[in-house]
């Protein structure tokens, strides 16, 4: 009996004493530091954004699906009628939030790069304006964290202005995601999404459209500044028939977001890309950024690289319901001046040199 209670008190020292070593070592392990915290949070926030626009979509669209087959089947009855009925919603200014535009995980966003905006001449809420966003790049990072939040002090830098970026139109057929979008002032890049905006919902009002789409990311490479814009005229003759002002906006740090494989034209994969961004509405890019671990590994989250948006000088546009093709020409051209005055009077400030130049294709 000795034996088993002195066995028993040597198994009950040594559990005692293996707990206080392992508080010891919990508590010799070093914290981490704020700086640290506050970069784990930074990129935390980029991968709920990053996986939203990705995944949030899709998820939505077969988790509404799979309930048809469950008891909760009026779940998905309900929404989809909701759908129904809302369904001009997004074509007719959609439903802008700014709980949602000014979330505290866009500040963190806007930090993780950073991101900030730069303002050259003021914009007057008496008027309407469609800003030209460059370039694409691949996610349009500058663009969604100045125009669709409030992290980088839009309103406060523009006060009356209510700004909107458009985006493809086959976003918001999916469910769930359509809603995310428009609260966060997102519509569809369609004629009549933004001739709503321009004519029928006041002054004021701010399209960003960027410009170079789709086939603009195919070209998106640190180092090189190429824009597709010589022959993109229809959103000149969106601005004369409403008598929108242009406003060019250019985005230094863009390209330098993620690393592309750049296919040569004429190329087979060069093709492939091409037909399917004419079927589908967008170009499967060949890219990879940081990993979720490391800098130095590769993923799909973009690296930390400084991003300054500079909107440059508005160029006022007549209205003019049914405008020549002179008369667009004559306006896109001036919109190409403005744009290139922008760039180079500001590449220096932010990671070019005066040397580089803006190629316009």
């Amino acid at each position: 009996m000795k034996t088993i209670i002195a066995a028993y008190s040597q198994n009950r020292s040594g559990s005692r004493a293996s707990v206080q070593a392992a508080l010891h070592t919990l508590l010799t392990v070093p914290w981490p530091s704020q700086r640290e915290f506050r970069a784990c949070i930074q990129l935390l926030s980029v991968l709920q954004w990053v996986l939203s626009f990705l995944l949030m979509g899709i998820v939505a669209l077969f988790l509404l699906v799979y309930l048809v087959f469950t008891s909760f089947w009026p779940v998905s009855a309900l929404y989809f009628a909701w759908v129904i009925l809302d369904w001009d919603a997004p074509e007719q200014g959609g439903r802008r939030s700014a709980w949602v535009r000014n979330w505290p995980v866009w500040k963190h966003f806007r930090d993780y790069f950073p991101i900030q905006l730069v303002k050259t001449h003021s914009l007057l809420p008496s008027h309407n304006y469609i800003i030209g966003a460059h370039p694409h790049g691949i996610l349009c990072v500058g663009a969604f964290c100045n125009f669709i939040t409030e992290s980088t002090g839009f309103s406060e830098k523009f006060p009356g202005i209510r700004p909107f970026l458009a985006t493809l139109a086959g976003n918001f057929r999916l469910p769930v995601f359509r809603e995310y979008l428009m609260s966060g002032g997102l519509c569809p890049v369609t004629r009549r999404a933004i001739g709503y905006l321009l004519s029928q919902n006041g002054s004021g009002n701010a399209v960003a459209i960027v410009i170079g789409g789709a086939a603009e990311s195919l070209s998106c490479q640190p180092g090189v500044t190429t824009l597709i814009l010589k022959n993109r005229k229809g959103f000149v003759r969106m601005a004369l028939q409403h008598g929108a002002h242009l406003v060019p906006a250019f985005s230094f740090g863009e390209n330098d977001l993620f690393r592309q494989v750049v296919f040569e034209e004429g190329s087979w994969m060069r093709g492939i890309q091409k037909r399917f961004q004419k079927l589908v509405g967008f170009a499967p890019c060949v890219f990879y950024g940081r990993g979720l671990t490391s800098i130095h590994s590769r993923g799909f989250l973009p690296y930390p690289k400084p991003i300054t948006t500079v909107i440059g000088e508005p160029v006022t546009v007549p209205r003019i319901q049914e405008p020549s093709h002179e008369t667009v020409d004559l306006y896109h051209a001036m919109y190409i001046r403005s744009l290139l005055k922008l760039f180079n009077d500001h590449k220096a400030k932010y990671g070019l040199s005066e040397a580089d130049e803006l190629r316009i294709l």
